[in-house]
């Protein structure tokens, strides 16, 4: 099977896993998900390894891994020592190995060679989000009861924590590409920016955050002072998942509508739709560019719960065109942290 030069997968309620060709919206691979059993079971988490070979979908309680360019319906591992909802996941660098995290309250790396778990962290609390440090020493989590926590791999201890808004959970985090910026959106809708380093000094004519929301729309902020740039328009219904382009000249979007919509982002127009599931999307991974990718130019969060108003929002950060001139270091430390922004998302 020929491998596209942009993998473009997503994944839906009807259990299925489709693959996508980007420009011409034609699905040329469909995959049944194991775990149809139950129709509460949908895929929580898409994640495509950084050299295009693998694809991660992450479900109840298991991740499933399947070859990208195969044609095989069946996965070639799956991890199944999660004992709830798998709600975060993403691959080392050098594909050397995974990291998961569940509502059973545990962060978890696999060998991908091996479905055993290779090292396991407690939470005191369901964990709803995990991205691991440019550094690839470092993981970070956030948990229910609103904990942020950074858990250094080469000293095996939790060497940071932090707590945004007590007992508020946190749905979504992201790092910048080269450590300086943490983001953080927790179940009230606010969002959390930090310094991790200071005197850090930024220079970006482009950086942009997208969140996506239960009111149909994708809203595109400049990260510099957090100013609403454009509203993308065209979705039906809820807007689970976004992901930028490697060069951010685009933006995929999944929703409750069935669809995913690929946006141009100079123009906010959707210029693509892609039709083939029966429920809604609930997420999307993409990976275009050159291979192997081991640092991402795009991040997307997973799923914020809004309270009061059952709000579903989902935010991607954009990290091309940004230049970041830091001091030495890049490890985490708590008097290194210092906040910069705080701001809520409205539904």
């Amino acid at each position: 099977m020929t491998q596209p030069s942009a993998i473009l997968a997503t994944a839906s309620y009807d259990h299925t896993i489709r693959f996508w060709e980007a420009k011409s919206g034609r699905c040329y691979r469909t995959i049944q998900y194991p775990d149809s059993v139950c129709p509460w079971n949908p895929v929580n988490r898409l994640e495509i390894t950084p050299n295009k070979h693998y694809l991660a979908a992450a479900g109840n309680p298991h991740i499933r891994l399947f070859d990208v360019n195969s044609n095989s319906p069946q996965p070639v591992m799956s991890y199944n020592q999660h004992t709830n909802n798998v709600m975060a996941g993403g691959f080392q660098c050098d594909r050397n190995w995974m990291y998961s995290g569940s509502e059973d309250g545990t962060v978890k790396i696999w060998d991908l060679r091996a479905p055993v778990c290779q090292m396991e962290y407690e939470s005191r609390a369901a964990v709803n989000t995990v991205v691991l440090h440019p550094n690839q020493t470092e993981l970070i989590s956030g948990d229910q009861n609103g904990n942020i926590r950074v858990r250094d791999l080469t000293a095996n201890s939790c060497s940071c924590e932090l707590v945004p808004e007590v007992d508020t959970a946190v749905r979504s985090l992201t790092v910048m590409w080269d450590g300086s910026l943490v983001v953080a959106a927790n179940n009230h809708g606010t969002c959390y920016v930090w310094r991790l380093m200071r005197g850090t000094q930024i220079f970006a004519p482009h950086r942009y955050l997208a969140t996506a929301s239960s009111d149909h729309t994708v809203q595109i902020w400049n990260v510099d002072g957090f100013t609403l740039e454009k509203t993308l328009i065209g979705h039906q219904r809820w807007v689970w998942d976004c992901v930028f382009s490697v060069d951010g000249a685009y933006l995929i979007t999944a929703s409750s509508d069935t669809t995913a919509r690929l946006w141009f982002m100079q123009t906010g127009e959707d210029i693509k739709v892609y039709q083939g599931h029966h429920k809604a999307t609930t997420c999307c991974a993409l990976h275009d560019g050159a291979e192997p990718l081991a640092f991402p130019m795009y991040m997307s969060f997973v799923i914020i719960d809004v309270t009061g108003d059952t709000c579903r929002t989902t935010l991607a950060y954009n990290r091309m065109f940004v230049h970041i001139q830091t001091q030495n270091g890049c490890k985490l430390d708590a008097s290194d942290i210092d906040i910069l922004f705080r701001y809520d998302l409205a539904c």
